[in-house]
């Protein structure tokens, strides 16, 4: 039996970044919130992405302006609530001759430049590529671009940093714990939720199915839920060891018409995606083709002077996105916009889904969660994500150069690259979660790449980090830098955190 008090006002069933940010400002609005994740926060679709906070330059071909117009203004949003997370970053896009026209490109640019309203970043522009350093890297052949500005974004810490935030606001955040069933009773959702510790039941006045690529899977768990109407489409990226010098990213028009994205990642490396292919099984078990990679490979083959190949790829990762089924034939094509379908009547708890969506909308999406649920659940707080900074993200008018010379102050010991890495994924919080060391061996063992027992231990406690894996590659960004040795150590710290039951 569950007491009122027990009840939760929202359970919201996906760690993604649209079930934390929905998380977020639910909490932020005064409303009792449990999210439940089956696996990791941001362990699938939305630490799988290209890494982008963009308007979408191809979906104007598909005549997608209100996306584009909303994704554009959300940029310029996410630049102030999360600075440490979200930089600029300039596009070089070469001209193909034998594929887009140089007026259209040119048209394409004028519009994106203007279809976000007033922006803090620069307009496009034309370049000479005989006369600027972006050409060294490119075939002789291409002698004109255009480049415009967009960001990029720490996509998992996004998710985490949102998780984070609707904790401190008072919301219950549960990674590795499944929802085995959902029914209707008493005009409550009863939820049965399974983690290694057993099962257990909570009660809550609405359900959020944000499942992302499970959300068909979930709506099955769901007791009088119609079937949601889901493409998975499956998109794959590699890495390389850096491929360019210089801080651009370049943006490949490929022969299908698609776009292939080259981007600086992580100092050493750089990032090539994405694919766009219908996926068939388990999104948990998407990986990059063979024949993505070498689609991949050919695509930057075409521009860049050395040629990419598969034996040049030192990783590769793949996520499922669950995109709206508008039955046409090519998954490129298929609308990245989100969809919010609420199912709510006489008697009936409501039950909203969540389908689609982007990194760049997340808060947006969000809102409109809000928004949809409002009217059910009597809630009149107003909106208020758009002004708030993320965890870390109140640089109060100060740079990130700034922060770094504080916190290499605060921590003498701290060579300058490891102090600018931690700003970035900890921001104006970075001081703080170092405090009180007077040398590195303050910090515990550094099990490589300036990762230390310290760091490791603030992950566990105050990020639901359990694995290596979950530092590795979705909270540190640092896994392209560690070998089998000191993956191995740093799991069994983890192990052992876990086994002491630190938090």
């Amino acid at each position: 039996m569950i007491s009122e008090a027990g009840v939760f006002d929202v359970a919201i069933v996906g760690g993604g970044i649209n079930g934390c940010g929905i998380a977020r400002d639910a909490a932020g609005r005064g409303l009792r919130v449990h999210l439940s994740e089956a696996r990791d926060l941001g362990g699938a679709t939305s630490s799988a992405s290209t890494k982008l906070i963009h308007g979408g330059l191809r979906y104007l071909e598909t005549f997608q302006f209100r996306l584009v117009r909303e994704a554009l203004a959300e940029r310029e949003v996410l630049l102030r609530l999360a600075p440490h997370l979200v930089r600029p970053m300039r596009f070089v896009l070469p001209h193909h001759r034998s594929l887009r026209s140089w007026p259209l490109l040119r048209f394409g640019l004028f519009l994106y430049d203007r279809l976000g309203g007033k922006t803090t970043l620069p307009a496009s522009r034309a370049l000479d590529l005989a006369r600027t350093p972006e050409g060294a890297a490119l075939k002789p052949s291409f002698r004109r671009a255009l480049e415009y500005v967009d960001c990029w974004v720490d996509d998992s810490r996004l998710v985490v940093l949102n998780a984070v935030d609707a904790r401190a606001r008072g919301a219950t955040i549960a990674p590795r714990t499944e929802v085995v069933a959902a029914e209707q009773g008493d005009g409550l959702w009863r939820l049965t939720l399974q983690d290694r510790s057993g099962r257990r039941d909570i009660a809550a006045r609405a359900l959020v199915n944000a499942a992302g690529p499970w959300v068909a899977v979930m709506a099955g768990r769901i007791a009088g839920s119609g079937e949601p109407r889901v493409r998975l489409v499956r998109g794959s990226h590699i890495v390389t060891r850096r491929l360019f010098a210089g801080d651009r990213a370049f943006i490949f028009q490929h022969r299908d018409r698609r776009v292939v994205f080259a981007i600086p990642y992580e100092q050493d490396f750089t990032l090539i995606g994405t694919t766009d292919c219908d996926h068939d099984g388990d999104p948990a078990g998407a990986i990059a083709s063979p024949e993505e990679v070498r689609y991949l490979c050919d695509a930057v083959s075409a521009y860049f002077a050395t040629p990419v190949q598969p034996a040049d790829v030192v990783w590769s990762f793949a996520g499922v996105r669950p995109l709206r089924d508008g039955g046409g034939d090519a998954a490129q094509r298929a609308s990245r916009d989100y969809a919010l379908e609420l199912d709510v009547g006489e008697g009936r708890p409501p039950l909203l889904t969540v389908i689609g969506g982007k990194l760049t909308t997340y808060r947006k999406l969000a809102e409109a969660a809000l928004g949809r649920l409002a009217g059910p659940l009597g809630v009149t707080a107003p909106a208020w994500t758009g002004s708030v900074a993320l965890p870390g993200g109140d640089f109060g008018g100060r740079a990130e150069a700034t922060l770094v010379e504080d916190l290499t102050r605060a921590c003498p010991f701290f060579a300058s690259a490891t102090a600018q890495r931690l700003v970035r994924l900890y921001g104006v919080r970075a001081p703080a979660i170092f405090a009180g060391a007077a040398s590195i061996e303050d910090l515990g063992e550094d099990f490589g790449a300036g990762l230390t027992e310290r760091e490791a231990r603030h992950l566990f406690d105050a990020e639901w980090a359990r694995t290596a894996e979950d530092v590795l590659w979705r909270r540190t960004k640092l896994g392209l830098r560690f070998d089998a040795r000191q993956t191995a150590r740093l799991a069994a710290f983890m192990n052992t955190l876990s086994e002491d039951g630190a938090a």
